[in-house]
Order: C-alpha cells, then sequence, then structure tokens
C-alpha cells in the first residue's frame, strides 16, 4: 500500500506494516508491566521510606501510563493487520490511533525524566526497589531512543511534497499541472539521491568521474522510483510473491519434455571445449581480485601460504612488473593462477571511478597473452556499475548501433588507453609474438572485458574473451550480435547480474505492481508465509493471490484501494501486456556479451542440508536472461568462488562422461 500520510507528509511506511514491530512492542510492554505491577504488591509495604510516597506514586502512573499504551497498541496491531496491501480502507483509523500513540510518548518521556530524577537524588529504600527504578527508567529511555531512531528511518525527504499528490491522485490535474508536478517531484528526488550517495560515498574523492557518477547514479535511482508510491514492505511482499509464481511456473515447464544434443554432436564437442577454457580462464578472473578472495576461499590456510608476500620488501620486482605497491595481493595471484612471477608483464590495483584494477601474464598453458580485470569490490565500482546510461562507442568495425553502458565502457576505454598508450600490450607480444590475447573477467569486469575484447578486435583480430557472470544491461543488439563470434559468457544458475539491466528493472516493478495488486492476503501472512517457504520450501502453487497460476494477462490496472499505487499515469505501464517495457532514449535495451553457458542446478537443494548441487550445461539465448528470477541463490550463485565450485563440478562430471564407452572416447580440443 502507499506510504502513509501523517502530519502532512508522506513516510516510508505503510498502515499494515506495524503488525510485526507492534507484536514486538507490545511483547516487552506486557512483560514490562507484569513487572513493575509486581514491583510495586510486593513491596509497596516498604515504601514508607524517605521518598518512598515519590516512588509509589511514581510507580502508579507508570502502571497505569503503561496500561494505556498496551490498550493503544493493541488496537494498532489489529487494526494493521485487517484488509490487503491495496485495499486500506478497513486500515483507516491507523492515523488516528498513531497521534494517540505518540501524543502518549510526551507523558512518557516526563515520567521516565522524573524517574531519572529521583534516583539521581539517591532514595533511601530498599534496594530491590531502587533497581527496579532504574531498570523502569533505562528500559524507557530504550524504548523512547527506539522510536526516535524508527522515526528517523522511516522519514521520507520528499514526503511533504509528495502528501497532496498521493493523496488526492492524480486525477484531480490536468495534463499541464501533472507534468509540471511530476518534473518538480523528479528534479528533488534526483536531488536528494545525489545528497544520498555523497554521503554514503564521502571517503572517495571529489574528481571529475566521481561527479558525474554521482549524478548519474541518483538521476538512475530518481527515475526508477519516482513513479510508483511502495514503501519497501510492499517490495518485499512482492517479491516474496513473484519467487513462489516463478517456481510453480518451472515446476511446470519441467513437466515438458526437453530434447538435448546428443551427447557426440559438434555443439556439446564446443560446449566441452569451451567449458575447459572457462574453467581454466576463470583462475584468472578471481585472481584479479587479489588476497581478499584468495582469504575468503581458503579461510585457514590461505594467510600462512601469502604471509611472506605480505610482509616482504620487494621493491626492485615491483618496478620490473610495473604496478602498484602489491603487498598480499602479488602472493594470492600467484597462488590462484599457478604462474611464476616472470610471467607477470603488469599489476595494477589502482581503483578510481570509471579505472579498475587489471593485470596482464603470459599463459604458457593456453599460449596466451591473458589480461584478467577485476570485478565489483568498492564503492567506486559500484559508482561505475551503476552509471547506466548508454552512450555511443568509436569503433573500427561495421556495426550501426554501437552504444553501450555508460561507466563500463568508460572503464573499458582506461584499460584500452593503459594498455596501448602505455605500451604494455606491446611489451607483452614482444615477449610472446607468437601467442593470441584472451581477455577475461567477472562480474563488472566482465563486462569491462567484453567491451575491451571489442575495441581492440581490430588490431588484434584473434582475440577471445571469456565474461564470467556478465551484466546484461552492457551492449546494443547489433554490438552483442557481433561480439558472439570471440565472446563466451557463463552463467551459474539464477545470477541476478546477467539478468539486471533497466529495462529488466522495469519490468521487474511491473510485475511486483501486478501481483501486489492482485494479493487477497494482508502482508503479514504474506511475509510470514515466505518465510517458511525461503527456509523450509512448500508447494509453490499455494501462493496467496487471484491470479493462482492462470492468465496474468487480464489485468488492466492495480487495485487501487483508496489511493494509487503509482504516482502517475505513465505510458510505459501496460498492465495488459507482458512485453517489455519502454525505455527512455538514456536508457534503452541493453544485451549480454557473446555467446551464453548456462550452468542450471539440477532438480532444487534442500534447505539446510549437506545436499551438494549438482549443474548442467548448455548454451543459451539471451531472451532466457530477459527476465529476473527470485530465489535465494539469486546473489549467492554471483560469487566467484561459488561459480568455480560449479565449473570445477561440471567439468570434472563432464571429463568423466567423455571418457564412457558410450561417447566413442571423443577427443575434446581446447584452446
Amino acid at each position: 500500500m502507499p506510504g502513509m500520510v501523517l502530519f502532512g507528509r508522506r513516510w516510508a511506511i505503510a498502515s499494515d506494516d506495524l503488525v510485526f514491530p507492534g507484536f514486538f512492542e507490545l511483547f516487552l510492554r506486557v512483560l514490562w508491566w507484569i513487572g513493575i505491577l509486581t514491583l510495586y504488591l510486593k513491596y509497596r509495604g516498604q515504601l514508607d521510606c524517605a521518598g518512598g510516597a515519590l516512588l509509589s506514586s511514581y510507580l502508579i502512573v507508570l502502571i497505569v501510563l503503561l496500561a494505556v499504551i498496551i490498550c493503544t497498541m493493541s488496537a494498532i496491531v489489529c487494526v494493521s493487520m485487517k484488509g490487503t496491501i491495496c485495499n486500506p480502507g478497513p486500515r483507516k483509523s491507523m492515523s488516528k490511533l498513531l497521534y494517540i500513540r505518540l501524543a502518549l510518548f510526551l507523558p512518557e518521556m516526563v515520567w521516565a525524566s522524573l524517574g531519572a530524577s529521583w534516583v539521581a537524588r539517591g532514595v533511601q529504600c530498599d534496594r530491590t526497589i531502587v533497581n527496579g527504578i532504574i531498570a523502569t527508567v533505562i528500559v524507557s529511555w530504550i524504548i523512547i531512543a527506539s522510536t526516535v531512531f524508527t522515526i528517523i528511518i522511516v522519514f521520507d525527504p520528499l514526503g511533504g511534497k509528495m502528501a497532496p499528490y498521493s493523496s488526492a491522485g492524480p486525477s484531480h490535474l490536468d495534463s499541464h499541472e501533472s507534468s509540471q508536478l511530476l518534473n518538480g517531484l523528479k528534479t528533488a528526488a534526483a536531488s536528494v539521491w545525489e545528497t544520498r550517495i555523497k554521503l554514503l560515498c564521502c571517503c572517495i574523492g571529489k574528481d571529475d568521474h566521481t561527479r558525474v557518477a554521482f549524478s548519474s547514479t541518483a538521476e538512475l535511482f530518481s527515475t526508477y522510483f519516482s513513479d510508483t508510491d511502495l514503501v519497501p514492505s510492499d517490495i518485499a511482499a512482492g517479491l516474496t510473491l513473484l519467487h513462489q509464481q516463478q517456481d510453480s511456473i518451472r515446476n511446470n515447464r519441467e513437466l515438458e519434455e526437453v530434447v538435448s544434443p546428443s551427447p557426440g554432436s559438434p555443439q556439446e564437442t564446443e560446449l566441452d571445449a569451451e567449458l575447459e577454457n572457462c574453467h581454466h580462464y576463470m583462475q584468472f578472473a578471481a585472481a584479479a581480485y587479489g588476497w581478499p578472495l584468495y582469504i575468503y576461499r581458503n579461510p585457514f590456510t590461505g594467510l600462512c601460504r601469502i604471509g611472506g608476500d605480505c610482509c616482504r620488501s620487494r621493491t626492485a620486482e615491483y618496478d620490473l612488473v610495473g604496478g602498484d605497491q602489491l603487498n598480499c595481493h602479488f602472493g594470492s595471484i600467484l597462488q590462484t593462477t599457478g604462474l611464476q612471477y616472470r610471467d607477470f608483464i603488469h599489476i595494477s590495483f589502482h581503483d578510481k571511478v570509471y579505472e579498475l584494477p587489471f593485470l596482464v601474464a603470459l599463459d604458457h598453458r593456453k599460449e596466451s597473452v591473458v589480461v584478467a580485470v577485476r570485478g565489483t569490490m568498492s564503492l567506486q565500482d559500484i559508482l561505475t556499475d551503476l552509471s547506466a546510461e548508454s552512450e555511443t562507442l568509436d569503433l573500427e568495425c561495421e556495426v550501426q548501433d554501437c552504444s553501450a553502458h555508460k561507466g563500463i565502457s568508460q572503464a573499458a576505454r582506461y584499460l584500452y588507453r593503459r594498455l596501448i598508450n602505455d605500451g604494455i600490450l606491446s611489451q607483452a607480444f614482444s615477449i610472446a609474438p607468437e601467442y593470441r590475447l584472451v581477455i577475461v573477467g567477472h562480474s563488472l569486469g566482465a563486462g569491462a572485458a567484453a567491451l575491451l575484447a571489442i575495441m581492440l578486435r581490430s588490431s588484434h583480430p584473434e582475440v577471445r574473451c571469456y565474461a564470467f557472470s556478465p551484466p546484461r544491461g552492457l551492449l546494443s543488439k547489433s554490438l552483442y550480435e557481433y561480439s558472439k563470434n570471440f565472446t563466451v559468457s557463463l552463467v551459474l544458475g539464477k545470477d541476478v547480474i546477467p539478468r539486471l539491466s533497466v529495462t529488466n528493472l522495469e519490468d521487474l516493478k511491473k510485475r511486483i505492481l501486478r501481483v501486489i495488486a492482485h494479493c487477497n492476503e494482508p502482508k503479514y501472512k504474506i511475509l510470514l508465509h515466505g518465510c517458511w517457504y525461503e527456509l523450509f520450501g512448500g508447494d509453490p502453487n499455494n501462493f496467496p493471490t487471484e491470479l493462482d497460476g492462470g492468465d496474468h494477462r487480464d489485468l488492466a490496472q492495480p487495485l487501487l484501494g483508496e489511493q494509487s499505487l503509482l504516482t502517475q499515469r505513465s505510458p510505459r505501464y501496460s498492465f495488459s501486456s507482458d512485453s517489455p517495457l519502454e525505455s527512455p532514449s538514456k536508457y534503452p535495451p541493453l544485451y549480454p556479451p557473446g555467446r551464453i553457458i548456462h550452468l542450471e542446478e539440477e532438480g532444487t537443494s534442500g534447505r539446510f542440508s549437506c545436499y551438494t548441487a549438482q549443474y548442467t550445461a548448455k548454451w543459451s539465448h539471451e531472451s532466457e536472461f530477459s527476465k529476473i528470477l527470485i530465489g535465494p541463490k539469486m546473489l549467492t550463485d554471483h560469487m566467484p568462488d561459488i561459480l568455480m565450485r560449479a565449473l570445477d563440478s561440471v567439468v570434472s562430471d563432464r571429463a568423466t562422461c567423455v571418457s564412457c564407452p558410450a561417447h566413442g572416447g571423443a577427443h575434446v580440443d581446447t584452446m
């Protein structure tokens, strides 16, 4: 439901969000009330000491005040449990109850202050009574401080501007007034988001690239969130319902017969070869993360293995490598890749907005010059990720639409300048002129690697790129088709990043609005059921919506209840269509790089079990990643260590199968 309007402004909390916090406070208040009542009844005969009359009055008034607060909180919880997300009518009395509850904080604060004052004056009474009063005062101030903190959290800086529009809806304004108000909201929202981002990233400097990234990120957030009136719990409920809905659809599809290529087919042979290459080059992509990932993967032995390199002074060697002061990074890189020191041409961990760490090494096993680009690991990298506008690239190739993700293309240009202008690639090929160029990376590094490969294709026609878990919103359609000739992407399971783009986020928002609009259960039941489903599993068809797995296109618009979930009637939202949303020109549809290998988990792993996931590999089309999938592994499947374990498992299993008689001992020719 839309945010509540209190004191003339909108807040980032809905009237059905008070069930769980209300129950928690109610539980504490009841325990507190029972304790105070027990204390008073047990020791009231011993309050004839100096100051005892004041303490007796304090306890009596506190018991009465707590009883009133408990009754008020009980009413708030009961009212908050009524209705549904889009039917707030049964909760229309919530604002009055909240005004009463907030008014009760005044006497509570006064009484807590008086209690503290009396205790500070040293009342000469039974020590148990004094300790009880001290505990009461402490609990009072803890609850008051928690309430103030909660108010700060749910405060919406734009609430004063949105409240009149939110409460009356857009219908009372003509198109000109609505457009003016919407533009004003977007401008204010961009300013608020930029201030928030600057506060979060206050320690990363303020050069020109950083300022541009701040503005780009703020504009992205303000554009995405400006046309909806949802609170965070609405989104959580929508994601819970979408997860169950997607599981239900997947289970139905699994019943259909799937025809796979025969094991000895050329397509499968090529898949085996590329999987072997991915397995090999993933070590370089992981090495680019340096010692943090190595220690994470080897928590007990990692520090011992690279400890000597952390403390050893190797100034001359660092100068020879040509990078920065590497400290522990170099030892972890040697351990991860298995190469020798002399095999490295350049290692740089210089990290700024639009400027990524990378390494260049000679891989004698595959006879290649490997450029590995690090993925997201800092606030600067996150700002690069979030600079999601599309910009045109100046490329020496016959491709009509050469547009790509702005932040990642800027990072690729930086890498291009370092490799070409600083002579790093020339140095590498002067040592091994017969080697071919291979560019690899994970996550953000995968996107930069794919764009760098496109930029270097004219001078290095044999270039190959292996992009591990690359972002979807990277290349225009024509560049995506062009990159298929020399780029292979690897995606694990439900990894969200290869499905993440502005277009897909808009589609996700549309689906959340649809499933929320059809919800016929209170939000607290949805969240409870969702938590149980995530932890222990269950029947995905048992989800509380009126869709019931049927036609999802029957909805013309959301059930609006008293207020609309949309703060504007945007043409981007066509609830009667499942086609991708039209994106603003600044955020056109973008696609992942190259041909895609998808590692899918066989079956579903049980919650809280020792089950070891098994994966199958297949070639996939980019359209299979056109929707964001919700699930507990949507984030963990992106982690490089999880991807490496899955690759180990798949390559090992397929190597075992290749040696079987059924496969005729087929030879896999890897690069």
